[in-house]
């Protein structure tokens, strides 16, 4: 596709919680990410799509922390996070999950919940000794939590479920409410709907919207097109490790380049 229709994202928006500058990576020869610059709406549910190979996975590791980028700046809330880890991220308060999310050896659905909020008292050996109440209190209010984000999510009854003999929807479910065990700024969601049937997809679907209405920002990447085109608004394109477009769903299914890009490429 000719350069000149890279028009980009949309910039300098009033309130990023989510921005990056000039993000670029490669593997070897491979420009997996070419001066990607976006920004996400607080308080938006910000999609993004392009067809196989145009980035989405290294751009989200990048944002996230879990590549480290050859250019380019992060910022979540105002502040520089690129050279921070991923943990370190997510207590910035940008935390992802991930398309198939890891099964907790080992852990109850319980056990699996409690690994998610952040620097916790009983985690060191001076508060054992010293600030048991404390570590008590702290306990028993992350389990409290756990419980109502699985009450939730519509799964509290797999709550002592060993997390190994959950389906792939379940696991995905555990992985959202564990996620908000953080009170993340935004979170990125990487195709929360891939291999799940239609009704836990519309499940899905409706927890974030909900969320969403009580303030949540989202980026979701994601390749089942009318659940994205239902759920997200604005949508930026990314084709060819760069970025094609931002725009509405409308704007975006009847572009020229984004339908180019979709049938020009590997497909959707």
């Amino acid at each position: 596709m000719d350069g000149d229709v890279y028009e980009g994202a949309n910039l300098g928006k009033d309130d990023a919680v989510l921005k990056t500058s000039g993000l670029e990576k490669a593997f070897g020869g491979l420009v997996a990410t070419d001066d990607v610059s976006f920004e996400v709406e607080r308080g938006t549910i910000t999609g993004m799509i392009g067809p196989n190979g145009a980035g989405k996975s290294t751009l989200f590791n990048l944002v996230s922390g879990f590549y480290e980028n050859d250019a380019g700046r992060v910022m979540v809330n105002g502040e520089d996070v690129t050279d921070l880890e991923p943990y370190e991220r997510a207590r910035k308060g940008l935390v992802r999950t991930f398309q198939t999310p890891r099964r907790l050896e080992g852990m109850s659905v319980r056990e699996a919940m409690l690994v998610g909020p952040g620097p916790q008292a009983g985690e060191s050996i001076f508060s054992l000794f010293f600030s048991a109440d404390e570590v008590t209190r702290e306990e028993r209010a992350n389990i409290k939590q756990a419980r109502e984000l699985l009450e939730r999510f519509e799964i509290a009854h797999l709550i002592d479920q060993p997390s190994t003999e959950l389906s792939g929807g379940q696991l995905k479910l555990v992985e959202l409410a564990r996620a908000f065990t953080t009170n993340p700024d935004i979170l990125l969601l990487d195709e929360p709907v891939a291999g799940v049937n239609p009704t836990l997809a519309n499940d899905i679907k409706r927890f974030i919207r909900e969320l969403n209405e009580e303030g949540q920002t989202f980026l979701i990447i994601e390749h089942d097109m009318p659940f994205i085109m239902d759920l997200a608004d604005p949508i930026i394109v990314l084709d060819q490790g760069k970025v094609l477009m931002e725009g509405t769903p409308e704007e975006v299914q009847t572009d020229e380049r984004v339908i180019e890009a979709y049938l020009g490429g590997a497909g959707p």
